[in-house]
């Protein structure tokens, strides 16, 4: 990792600002990430994306979007849902603490804004941005998920999941390789946290 030694790559209605994260990753991962937001700057000022994207983002802070879906499962699956609820979730806050008090401090990474866009009102962060957190809990969400649920769910957990990762480069939150790092991270955890999810099921544990 190097001190970062470039601006952020925001465009003129996003003004360049100090972001969480002191390092970069170098000078062809910051060619790729601004590769991918001069694409996506085409989408960007238009009602529809702007709405979808931005409300994916909200729904994925603090993991949101997923803890909905293990409380819908609860209510329509009642006590074999909750039990397949509570699990996730004690997981994915141990995917949290993983993803956000150890990798992030561990690279460190500068955000490329300290807000988001300026025509976009996100919430701000607080941590650095390597990994992204959202696209984390998207990857591990999606496998375990899948795996609970059976192969056919992930038609739901996969555009989901895509959707939320996605929103964090859209609304300049994170750098597009920050999410392509988060999702890996994340389904790396999953494949882990799939297989403890199934010994936890397995026993009495939450019966």
């Amino acid at each position: 990792m190097n001190e970062r030694s470039e601006q952020g790559f925001n465009s003129a209605t996003s003004a360049t600002r100090p972001a969480p994260g002191r390092y970069d990753l170098g000078a062809k991962v910051a060619a790729f990430d601004r590769s991918v937001d001069g694409v996506i700057e085409r989408m960007r000022g238009h009602r529809v994306p702007d709405t979808v994207f931005v409300t994916a983002s909200r729904l994925g802070d603090w993991s949101l979007i997923w803890h909905l879906v293990g409380l819908t499962r609860a209510v329509v699956e009642g006590r074999r849902g909750l039990r397949r609820s509570l699990v996730f979730a004690g997981l994915l806050g141990a995917e949290s603490l993983i993803v956000n008090q150890v990798l992030k401090r561990l690279f460190n990474r500068q955000r490329p804004t300290i807000a988001g866009d300026d025509r976009l009102r996100v919430r701000k962060p607080l941590t650095s941005s390597f990994p992204s957190g959202h696209a984390s809990a998207a990857g591990f969400g999606g496998v375990v998920l899948t795996d609970q649920e059976g192969p056919r769910s992930a038609v739901l957990w996969v555009p989901m999941g895509a959707t939320v990762a996605f929103s964090r480069v859209y609304v300049r939150i994170h750098h597009a390789s920050d999410v392509v790092a988060g999702v890996a991270v994340g389904a790396a955890l999953g494949t882990v946290g799939r297989g403890v999810s199934r010994r936890l099921l397995r026993t009495n544990v939450l019966r």
